[in-house]
C-alpha cells in the first residue's frame, strides 16, 4: 500500500477538528497524528513552532464563523439576524465560538478600532437605512450590540446544562430595544438642540 503524502493542508484542518471537537488546548502533535492516522515526524516537518499552526487553526476557525453566519443570516433582518447567528454559533460551536471571541487582534486599542475590523463596513449603512438614523448613531448602535452579543454568547457558551436559545434571543431583543430607544432619544434631542 503506497505511504499516504501529508500535506500542510491535512495538518490544519486535522488540529482544526479537534480544537473544534475539543478545545484549542488538545491541538497537540501527538492529537494530530493521531487524527490524520500518521507518525509525528511529518506534523513536525509543517509544525516547527505551535504558534504558526494555532495562528492557521484560527484563521480556519474564523473563516468557519464566516461561513456559518452567512448560512444562519436572514437579508431581510441583516441586524436582528446576525445577533441571532453567533448565539446560535455559541451554543452549536462552542468551542469554535471561543476560537472566534479569545484569538488575539493585533493593532486595536480602541473599541472604534475594533468595530472596524470586526464587521462589514456596510452594516453600519444597512441599519442606518433601515432605522432613518446616520451612519455614526448606526455605528455606536451596532458596536453597544456586538459588545452585548460577544458578552452573552460567552455566557451562553461556558454554561451547562445551558440556557435557552430562547431566553437568549429575548433578553438580546429586550436590550435592542433599550439601545435603540436610547440611540433614537439621543437623535431627538440632538435635533432639538441644533
Amino acid at each position: 500500500m503506497p505511504k499516504q503524502r501529508i500535506t500542510k493542508e491535512m495538518v490544519v484542518e486535522a488540529a482544526f477538528e479537534i480544537a473544534r471537537n475539543d478545545g484549542m488546548e488538545h491541538v497537540l502533535v501527538k492529537n494530530i497524528a493521531e487524527k490524520i492516522g500518521c507518525s509525528v515526524q511529518p506534523i513536525y516537518s509543517y509544525c516547527r513552532n505551535m504558534d504558526g499552526l494555532k495562528a492557521d487553526v484560527t484563521g480556519r476557525a474564523l473563516e468557519f464563523v464566516r461561513e456559518f453566519a452567512a448560512a444562519h443570516i436572514d437579508p431581510s433582518d441583516l441586524f436582528a439576524s446576525t445577533g441571532r447567528a453567533y448565539v446560535q454559533l455559541a451554543k452549536e460551536e462552542p468551542n469554535i465560538f471561543k476560537l472566534f471571541i479569545l484569538h488575539q487582534r493585533e493593532g486595536v486599542s480602541s473599541l472604534s478600532e475594533l468595530y472596524q475590523k470586526e464587521t462589514d463596513p456596510r452594516t453600519a449603512g444597512f441599519i442606518a437605512d433601515r432605522l432613518k438614523i446616520s451612519r455614526e448613531e448606526a455605528k455606536n448602535l451596532h458596536l453597544h450590540m456586538l459588545i452585548y452579543t460577544i458578552g452573552i454568547g460567552t455566557i451562553f457558551c461556558m454554561t451547562t446544562p445551558g440556557i435557552s436559545t430562547e431566553e437568549i434571543f429575548e433578553q438580546q431583543e429586550k436590550v435592542y430595544q433599550i439601545f435603540l430607544k436610547e440611540t433614537l432619544e439621543n437623535k431627538r434631542n440632538g435635533n432639538q438642540q441644533g
